[in-house]
């Protein structure tokens, strides 16, 4: 590989002096700085790539971006033609913005669409908040910039000084691969799941490196990440819960390309429906209203349960359908006939045979197999050990 660059990005309209000491900064901790503009208004200084360069990488031309009189709609778009530059370039060894609010969410915007593994780091006005919406699914570091990124004095001088030394850092000194390395799977798991989660970690001990997801929304999102940067080999993907959270309202959702990632990649996929059986609230307090009716299950003084319907499970199926029916690569879904968690067994409070049969009738009427894509139903429970071990044997028959 050729040298590894740090592109240092903002807006040279308002962050121009600060821009210019992190390129400073990054050259003298001896890596080779990229200044980018991101500006929507006129620079008061030239970067190395100029805001017309990025506009033009907008799928719909630069006139897209600057013919756009509406601030926030330029910037939303400058983001879009950020990501398709940034995305291309083949040199990054880290990078590194700067900024408040906007310039936040425009730069890391295209820091979330590079592989997981690329150093990103943002120095920001509201990194010391709530920063998922700007993180998401990625390792992207955000620096809470402690005063505003408006002009440099003594603190902003360190804080954007100490952020440009270690993507500088980061830049000089990659990781090596380690020799000894399994091939990595992606596995997700819930509280109600984690037995049959435990029995696959056993039967796939020593074949490849298991990499264990909470299906927190997050969770599912970040192993896909991983996916999509190529850094599994499969996916185990033993828990839907994600599913009823995004359809019904839970505070766990995935978002609607859950699953893309299998269609995009054709990695092997071996699947199940685990938990898809609850929809997630916070405390009791936070379950709607609407729902006051519904059969809940208080897990913790933090989390509260709500059963799936027919209905909804039959929503849920289609929704798992529709995404793996676009898949070429190898995918196998397991049913679990006996009960799809841990509550939902006989006895258990969440036991109700109508709406799993609701769920396992729409996937097998929806559900369309092929060449390499096939549904197996199992008279047993998720956590019965020889679920786990079917589901293991598959996803090893399926590995190169």
């Amino acid at each position: 590989m050729g040298t590894r660059r740090v592109y240092v990005i903002g807006t040279c309209d308002t962050k121009a002096a600060e821009l210019a000491y992190a390129c400073d900064r990054v050259r003298a901790a001896g890596a080779d700085p990229v200044l980018v503009d991101v500006s929507t208004g006129d620079a008061s200084q030239p970067a190395d790539v100029a805001a017309a360069e990025i506009t033009a990488s907008h799928p719909d031309g630069a006139d897209a971006v600057l013919g756009s009189k509406d601030r926030g709609e330029a910037v939303t778009r400058m983001a879009e033609a950020l990501t398709h530059w940034l995305c291309a370039r083949v040199d990054i060894g880290a990078v590194l913005g700067l900024g408040g609010s906007g310039n936040t969410a425009l730069v890391t915007q295209a820091m979330r669409a590079l592989p997981v593994g690329v150093p990103k780091l943002m120095v920001s006005t509201v990194a010391s908040g709530q920063v998922t919406q700007y993180v998401g699914a990625t390792d992207l570091g955000m620096v809470y910039s402690v005063t505003d990124v408006a002009g440099l004095n003594a603190i902003s001088r360190r804080v954007i000084g100490n952020a440009a030394h270690a993507a500088a850092g980061m830049a000089k000194n990659t990781i090596p691969e380690a020799s000894g390395d399994l091939p990595g799977v992606g596995i997700t798991m819930f509280g109600v799941t984690t037995t049959c989660v435990e029995h696959l970690r056993k039967e796939l001990a020593g074949k490849v490196e298991p990499y264990v997801f909470h299906a927190t929304g997050t969770g599912g999102a970040s192993m896909e990440k991983l996916a999509d940067s190529g850094l599994v080999t499969g996916l185990l993907d033993v828990t839907a819960t994600e599913i009823a959270d995004h359809l019904v309202g839970g505070v766990m959702p995935c978002s609607a390309d859950r699953y893309g990632v299998v269609a995009r990649t054709c990695i092997p996929w071996v699947g199940s429906v685990g938990a898809v059986d609850m929809v997630n609230f916070a405390g009791r307090e936070t379950v709607p209203d609407k729902f006051s009716d519904r059969q809940l299950l208080v897990h913790n003084p933090q989390i509260t349960l709500m059963r799936t319907t027919p209905s909804e499970n039959a929503q849920i199926a289609r929704f798992l359908t529709e995404r793996l029916n676009r898949c070429d690569g190898p995918v196998t879904l397991f049913l679990p006939l006996g009960g799809v968690s841990a509550v939902d067994a006989p006895g258990m409070p969440f036991h109700d045979p109508e709406a799993d049969d609701a769920l396992f009738t729409t996937i097998r009427d929806t559900f369309k197999p092929g060449p390499r894509r096939h549904l197996i139903e199992l008279p047993l429970h998720i956590n019965d050990p020889a679920f786990a071990s079917a589901m293991a044997d598959e996803f090893l028959r399926m590995l190169p």
